[in-house]
């Protein structure tokens, strides 16, 4: 069975799913291009209101294909380069894409696996889930960004680590250095992630994009340059109509339904 980003919908919700369990749900240029595409049609689809990215069965992903990496020693280094291109694209569509993104993580996710989840806004992690960046095991070093994102969620040391080390770091452990957002039982992880998804699809979207433009831009900028963008933000949402909605219904003991 070939390899594939599976997509379906649970209400509001697009589910995108990582599929080759031959392969333990390894990753292939295929999958870049059809997620960056997903996203692309989602974001314009006023019906998604989030997205949630997992792998099928007992496993999120096990990162790269290393049959297609060995092969790919005997070829010009400029192919080996467009696929971590088109890796990047899709990590570069995730952090971009003004909608809130989940991922479900069951067992391991490893590799790029384990940077497609960085790359997320929110990871709700099965307890038994492991997550591991193995480059350094087979004389690589890493890619989808894992360096960028572990850099900002943890300590130099830690991220030096877990680089460094190859080796696995659990669930309970990023639930506790606030990485992972939320812990459920094996086989849930997808489930819970849908009620959360819910959960943000009540809100205003035009307020969590802001939300999301601004935590994306904070690193980068100096505090004036970030106190000018949140006022702009603010000023922006203010006067749109979900404010409205949403300050009646507050004032009014109501739910409030945006558009």
């Amino acid at each position: 069975m070939a390899a594939e980003l599976r997509s379906t919908f649970e209400g509001s919700t697009m589910v995108l799913t990582i599929h080759n369990p031959e392969h333990r749900n390894a990753l292939g240029p295929e999958m870049y291009a059809a997620g960056v595409e997903a996203l692309s049609a989602a974001e314009s689809n006023a019906d998604v209101r989030c997205v949630v990215i997992t792998g099928e069965g007992d496993t999120f992903c096990a990162g790269g294909n290393l049959h297609r990496l060995q092969a790919n020693r005997q070829r010009p280094p400029e192919v080996q380069a467009q696929g971590v291109d088109g890796l990047h694209s899709w990590i570069e569509a995730i952090r971009t894409f003004p909608k809130p993104v989940i991922a479900a993580v069951e067992g391991p996710a490893a590799g790029a696996g384990f940077s497609i989840a960085l790359a997320c806004d929110l990871i709700v992690a099965a307890r038994n889930a492991v997550f591991v960046m193995a480059y350094a095991a087979i004389a690589l070093s890493p890619d989808g960004g894992a360096s960028w994102s572990l850099t900002r969620c943890l300590p130099r040391q830690l991220v030096a680590e877990l680089l460094m080390n190859a080796e696995r770091i659990g669930a309970r452990r990023l639930y506790e250095l606030g990485v992972v957002g939320r812990l459920c039982d094996a086989g849930q992880a997808l489930d819970a992630a849908l009620q959360w998804a819910a959960r943000l699809g009540a809100r205003a979207p035009n307020a969590l994009a802001s939300i999301k433009e601004l935590i994306n831009e904070a690193a980068a900028n100096s505090l004036p340059a970030q106190l000018a963008l949140e006022r702009d933000h603010l000023v922006k949402n203010l006067h749109h109509p979900n404010a409205g909605i949403g300050i009646a219904a507050f004032l009014n003991k109501q739910t409030p339904r945006y558009e």
